[in-house]
């Protein structure tokens, strides 16, 4: 991806479908619209990713809890939206293999009922999975269950019953898919936010007012759809096309505690299926360290970003806790992470927990504007493939959707073995090989290669983790990283396993990034001011808060 090229094409080009918002939904359509033969833009304020896609619990599932739930208050709409995740959950899986794959869940349970209760709803949840090739769930000793995750209680712990589902690196799949949009003819750009829209005298869309946040340049997109896929955001970009527009977003606030990988010392997960709330609780491996959430609390702060609190992470670690033969100590907190998950919902005094993460396609009859609101990562496929039915209608048309077999960039002819030859072609430590192979898969050599002319770029960006120099130039280069925290945080993910090492990391970082996009040094010291500012403030309010008590 080009973005001067891509800036170029949306100034001067007059497209079909100008998509706002690059999250998964957005460049879903995009990838979709584009291999239907649309002319399409790709467009975000921030980054590809940057808000709800890149924040979730990095898991490809129908949803164990829906399921009990349709059950328990014989809710079809809760069964229905569970057999689509399924339906999707191998499609995720195969369409990029390099950064997905299956994922050993664990329940632990305290007794014979308990372990009989979960082991049934979950043969249910295998039977539900159709067309899968996931192994099916299985109830194990407490023995085996040890040998698994050794760091559980062993005096409370009767057994547990396993199963599998999905894990994906969320902010480089929806990178793929950005990247993917891009080759098959989008024109695709962040850091462009929408400032209104242009009108015909009839009153519908007819362009994209914008500005481009690098250049603070203001110009218009031409385009004759506009398809809104900006998540928790909206009802914002409903209201500028239509005013009189009523409110349908109910943003739901969700955080993740990040502990040290040895907290389970397992490369299985994790299910806590009670807890004070009624919702269920992972515990999940993840680029070397072990993501906790995630909680559920309404929020209508939608303008700042969402992130970790005091109590949310004692209520996080008070859940976990009694698992454990040893209790986590606050102290040992690595990083942590906020999003919002963007449901929809008519009624105000409804609780957050009880609404649904399906989707809903909006047509204003009086501006054209096609929204895509509500839905969950897992089904973001789903939820494109059914936007872009509804403009192939608008435009009288009838294409194929072929993204359901639409292999991502990276994802083909993928072995992740090829790290055996990655490393003695570019002598490069295993750690590094694997990594680079799980996260660019076949072009994993493309990223090697900027380190044969200059071994510098060969080193490691912090001698604890694979990610190397190499990536950074590359990112900049070929994936559109415009700040330190596009690299730090979406293409390699120090900022979601490590604050302190994310902030021991960002002068080097943003030294490379300068090199490449020629800042100035003032330019250079302003983004390492504002993304260190920024560090510190996540780390102050969930970590040193309880230290300094």
């Amino acid at each position: 991806m080009n973005r001067n090229e891509s800036l170029h094409r949306l100034k001067n080009e007059h497209f079909d479908i100008c998509i706002i918002g690059a999250g998964a939904s957005g460049a879903g359509c995009a990838l979709d619209a584009a291999l239907r033969g649309y002319k399409v833009a790709l467009i975000d304020r921030n980054d590809f990713a940057s808000e709800t896609s890149s924040r979730s619990t990095k898991l490809i599932h129908g949803g164990v809890r829906y399921l009990e739930q349709a059950f328990k208050n014989f809710d079809f709409a809760q069964l229905k939206q569970v057999r689509h995740g399924l339906e999707e959950r191998h499609i995720v899986l195969n369409n990029a293999p390099h950064l997905a794959r299956p994922l050993a869940l664990m329940t632990p349970v305290s007794s014979w009922i308990e372990g009989l209760y979960f082991s049934i709803g979950l043969r249910m949840y295998d039977w539900f999975a159709t067309n899968d090739t996931l192994p099916k769930s299985r109830w194990l000793k407490k023995d085996q269950v040890l040998s698994r995750i050794p760091t559980l209680n062993k005096t409370k712990l009767h057994s547990a019953v396993m199963y599998y589902d999905g894990q994906l690196d969320d902010a480089r799949y929806c990178l793929a898919l950005a990247q993917s949009a891009s080759e098959a003819g989008a024109a695709v750009a962040n850091y462009i936010e929408v400032k209104g829209f242009e009108k015909d005298a009839n009153g519908k869309l007819s362009g994209v007012e914008v500005r481009d946040m690098d250049s603070e340049q203001n110009f218009t997109i031409k385009s004759r759809l506009t398809i809104n896929c900006t998540g928790p955001f909206s009802d914002k970009i409903r209201h500028f096309a239509n005013t009189n527009l009523p409110s349908r977003i109910r943003p739901s606030k969700g955080v993740h505690v990040v502990l040290p990988y040895e907290v389970l010392n397992s490369e299985n997960a994790m299910l806590i299926p009670k807890t004070p709330d009624g919702r269920v609780v992972f515990a999940i491996p993840f680029e070397g360290a072990m993501l906790l959430g995630t909680t559920d609390t309404d929020s209508s702060d939608v303008e700042n970003e969402a992130s970790l609190n005091k109590s949310e992470v004692d209520y996080l670690v008070s859940t976990l806790n009694p698992y454990l033969a040893e209790k986590i100590d606050i102290s040992k907190i690595k990083s942590g992470f906020g999003g919002l998950r963007p449901l929809l919902s008519a009624d105000p005094n409804q609780s957050t927990k009880t609404l649904l993460r399906d989707h809903e396609i909006e047509i204003d009859p009086v501006s054209s504007l096609v929204s895509l609101l509500g839905g969950k990562w897992t089904t973001y496929r789903l939820m494109a493939k059914d936007t872009i039915d509804q403009a192939d209608k608008i435009f009288g048309q009838e294409n194929d959707c072929t993204t359901h077999r639409h292999m991502l960039v990276g994802g083909t002819n993928y072995d992740f073995d090829s790290w055996r030859f990655l490393a003695k072609d570019y002598d490069l430590d295993e750690d590094i090989s694997k990594h680079l192979v799980k996260k660019y898969g076949c072009r994993a050599g493309e990223v090697a290669k900027i380190g044969v002319n200059n071994p510098e770029l060969k080193g490691k960006i912090d001698p604890q983790y694979p990610y190397i120099k190499a990536e950074v130039v590359y990112t900049v280069r070929y994936e559109m990283a415009i700040t330190p925290r596009d690299v730090l945080a979406r293409r390699v993910r120090l900022e979601i396993t490590d604050w302190r090492a994310t902030l021991k990391a960002l002068p080097m970082v943003a030294e490379l990034m300068g090199a490449e996009l020629g800042w100035d040094r003032e330019t250079k010291e302003r983004q390492i001011d504002q993304y260190s500012q920024q560090l510190k403030h996540f780390m102050a309010e969930a970590t040193f808060v309880a230290e300094k008590q």
